[in-house]
């Protein structure tokens, strides 16, 4: 099953592990190899990143330095050398100072005793700042990470309460997505579906957009090494059909669409299951649907660097290119022509790639535990072999699995195929990536990653 979204990672109970004292740096845990000082050397060694989700791991750091502190320092012990801490969940509030939105304060989350709840933030204190001031007295780089298109979510099971600017002003209902379905053109806000507890904000709008440069703006100005977008896309192939978004549609390719949606996209129309013949209009739709995100993060990008040059500007991807239409992305490079693998490519689509217009992409390279070498999609080497070619050496990337939401096959050992990610990831892209902390507190998965990561370097220091 393709894994496009991540949040169900976080519908389970968090059984966390009791942890004794952690030391700072020059504690007993510091790990026998050393930090290198200088730039040039870490030119030599790649970077290996660990997510940090805001909500499942609200509970843990929203009240607690010296929580943060524990688990960073048993980050750094395994060897990680930067930490992305995601300061804008899917309510589409935020961890950060801005003046654009609302603080979050208050995330749902699963207990120890298998409970569905709320957790009330009581701190004041900054928290994306205590990760920065953290992370860097322990030498680690700190990149805060935003989910993007959103603006508010609902919960299930009863929870209830929902959150966001998308539920405090109801003026700005316009700018959530209107999805495409069999039973017409609706209004994200009118879908009471679990499956669209997230709700996006459509991408095209302009205002939306301007929101969100305000936003990031904002963001540059903290001491962060790095920025990342998340969910920097559509909601899915049925997003957006409002009338907004069609009038932008018909001015780009220069024609009245009327018979719309169905000469666009057919109604219940998913991913991966094309029907043999396409609308007519489904291809140039494809191909504006990516415009709209390229020239998006092309605005993104210089936002954050006219506050802070110095800042890696970045975003999170899904590795499944072969679908990722689905959700109006190209994150390859413009040298690579889609439309000479794809079917539903126009030979435009390559024009709006991105790659170009970033310093750094992670990859989920989301496969099966028990596929973790091997070629093309659905292994995690294959993942970022495939991301390697659709790069084109245009951006540097890091590859890495989901440990808490990959299938695990019985009789696979977990712990050699945790270590064997890395093996597979780095050696193919210019770093590693594991998705997300919370998972590798919950089962303790620290020395596999450890026993993966220090295998590594081990090679690295051999051939110097």
């Amino acid at each position: 099953m393709i894994k496009k979204l991540r949040t169900a990672a976080f519908l389970l109970p968090f059984f966390l592990l009791l942890f004794h004292s952690y030391g700072c740096k020059n504690s007993s845990n510091t790990p026998e190899w050393e930090w290198p000082d200088d730039t040039t050397a870490t030119d030599t060694v790649k970077p290996r990143y660990i997510w940090i989700d805001a909500t499942a791991n609200f509970p843990d750091y929203a009240d607690s330095k010296e929580n943060i502190l524990r688990d960073l320092t048993l980050a750094k012990n395994a060897g990680f050398t930067d930490i992305v801490v995601d300061v804008r969940p899917t309510t589409g509030d935020v961890l950060f100072n801005t003046s654009v939105v609302a603080q979050a304060t208050k995330l749902d989350y699963w207990d120890a005793n298998g409970q569905y709840k709320f957790y009330q933030r009581t701190a004041t204190w900054d928290f994306l700042q205590a990760f920065i001031d953290i992370g860097h007295g322990l030498g680690l780089k700190v990149h805060a990470a935003i989910n993007t298109f959103v603006g508010g979510n609902t919960y299930p099971y009863g929870l209830g309460d929902p959150q966001g600017l998308l539920f405090r002003d109801s003026s700005k209902k316009d700018w959530a997505t209107s999805l495409n379905l069999p039973i017409g053109i609706t209004n994200i806000m009118d879908v009471s579906d679990d499956n669209y507890g997230t709700k996006f904000f459509n991408p095209v709008n302009e205002d939306v957009q301007n929101f969100l440069l305000a936003m990031l703006g904002d963001l540059a100005k903290y001491n962060v090494d790095g920025i990342f977008l998340d969910r920097c896309r559509f909601n899915n192939l049925n997003s957006d059909f409002s009338d907004y978004t069609k009038t932008k549609f018909e001015q780009y390719i220069g024609e009245t669409v009327d018979n719309f949606p169905n000469d666009v996209v057919v109604p219940g129309t998913e991913a991966g299951n094309l029907p043999a013949t396409l609308p007519r209009y489904f291809k140039k739709w494809l191909e504006f649907r990516v415009k709209t995100i390229h020239d998006f993060v092309v605005k993104a990008h210089d936002k954050v660097k006219s506050v802070n040059p110095k800042i890696q500007f970045g975003v999170y991807v899904g590795g499944w290119y072969s679908t990722y239409y689905d959700s109006g992305v190209n994150w390859a490079s413009p040298k690579y022509d889609t439309s000479s693998n794809y079917s539903w490519a126009t030979p435009e689509y390559k024009n709006y790639g991105y790659a170009d217009h970033l310093d750094f992409m992670l990859v989920g390279a989301y496969a099966s535990a028990d596929k973790i070498y091997g070629n093309g999609e659905w292994t995690v080497q294959g993942f970022c072999k495939n991301a390697k070619n659709l790069l084109k050496g245009d951006v540097k990337f890091a590859g890495g699995p989901d440990v808490g939401n990959w299938d695990v096959p019985a009789g696979t050992d977990v712990g050699v195929a945790i270590a064997n990610t890395v093996d597979a990831s780095i050696n193919v892209g210019d770093g590693y990536f594991v998705f997300d902390i919370i998972h590798i507190k919950r089962y303790n998965y620290w020395s596999y990653l450890k026993t993966g990561i220090d295998k590594y370097l081990s090679t690295v220091n051999t051939k110097k």
